[in-house]
């Protein structure tokens, strides 16, 4: 946060961070695994589907990738399912370079996000933008902050960074602090506003749940809106247990500092079973007042397709074919 810049030193610092109580490993995973025992139907089961819609940061983040790609992507995020009253998604998550044509389509589509919708109104769909070397995070910092500065000036409303896994498994928290911080500061456009600053911590790469949570209240300390675990890019991405760790360490900062920080596990939830799951965990951890888009998100590529399929045999009590819904 703004006020610790500059009041922060490497000692205290590591102090702190090294006082955090250790995580039981054992026990988050057997309380990540009873959310898995929920039962959730009818009513309940199609507010949730609505809500895991709008909670999407439909996410491409391929070499490949090309402006007729990311335009079907921010059609089918502004509209995921034509035939019914569904939700758009929160965001689409696309690489920096790739921001101008996301907003055109969105554009095109009067789906592009200005401000918060009024009662009853339909919500925008905002534009992520990985930036800072995503997703190694391995670059000076004067091209981590050109790379931020470079997608809020094409558009971005929210920027998904990466944090330096090796300096900070080195030990070297304060370098991964001051970093966080002056992303943040690159986060502010010409007229003071600022894109919403979501920092990865690539959970499957910092090896134990203690610096999962250790990584978490660094990130949320130097001012993270939101934090995230992962890239994608590794084998091991979001699991129940992870978010757990880090849904504890923002309710416990909260308490502690009265600051709001959401939450986005991404890679590996493919499917709206699993997707409902984690709605009860962060209904169960943190209130209901995380089941909301501005607190909590999910980086996926395919659950969109999945949920749209489960909502149309919630409906029609029959999955439909194949191609009701699209590839991208």
């Amino acid at each position: 946060m703004e006020s610790l810049v500059g009041r922060v030193d490497a000692t205290s610092l590591r102090r702190f961070l090294r006082g955090l109580p250790g995580v039981d490993e054992v026990g988050a995973n057997a309380r990540a695994a009873k959310f898995g025992t929920r039962s959730i139907k009818t009513d309940s089961k199609a507010w949730g589907l609505d809500a895991v819609v709008s909670m999407i940061d439909l996410t491409t983040l391929e070499g490949a990738d090309t402006p007729g790609k990311v335009r079907t992507l921010a059609a089918k995020a502004a509209h995921p399912d034509p035939a019914t009253d569904c939700p758009p998604v929160a965001a689409v998550c696309v690489y920096g370079d790739l921001v101008v044509p996301v907003a055109e389509a969105l554009e095109r589509a009067g789906a592009l996000w200005r401000r918060p919708p009024a009662a009853g109104e339909r919500p925008g769909v905002k534009i992520a933008a990985v930036a800072t070397a995503f997703p190694s995070g391995r670059a000076s910092t004067r091209v981590r902050l050109l790379d931020t500065a470079d997608a809020v000036a094409a558009g971005a409303h929210e920027i998904d960074m990466v944090i330096d896994r090796g300096a900070f498994l080195a030990g070297r928290w304060l370098e991964v602090f001051e970093d966080v911080v002056a992303v943040r500061a690159a986060c502010t456009r010409p007229d003071g506003s600022r894109a919403k600053l979501k920092v990865i911590l690539e959970t499957g790469e910092l090896v134990t749940y203690d610096n999962v949570r250790r990584a978490s209240w660094l990130a949320m300390l130097a001012g993270a809106d939101t934090i995230k675990t992962s890239t994608g890019k590794v084998s091991a991405a979001a699991s129940m247990p992870v978010t757990l760790v880090m849904l504890e360490a923002i309710r416990d900062f909260h308490l502690a500092t009265g600051h709001v920080v959401g939450m986005k596990p991404a890679g590996g939830i493919r499917t709206a079973k699993d997707a409902l799951r984690y709605l009860v965990m962060v209904q169960e951890t943190l209130g209901p007042d995380w089941l909301h888009p501005d607190r909590f998100r999910f980086g996926a590529s395919s659950l969109l397709n999945d949920v749209l399929m489960q909502r149309q045999k919630l409906r029609t009590g029959a999955y439909s074919g194949a191609d009701y819904v699209s590839v991208d």
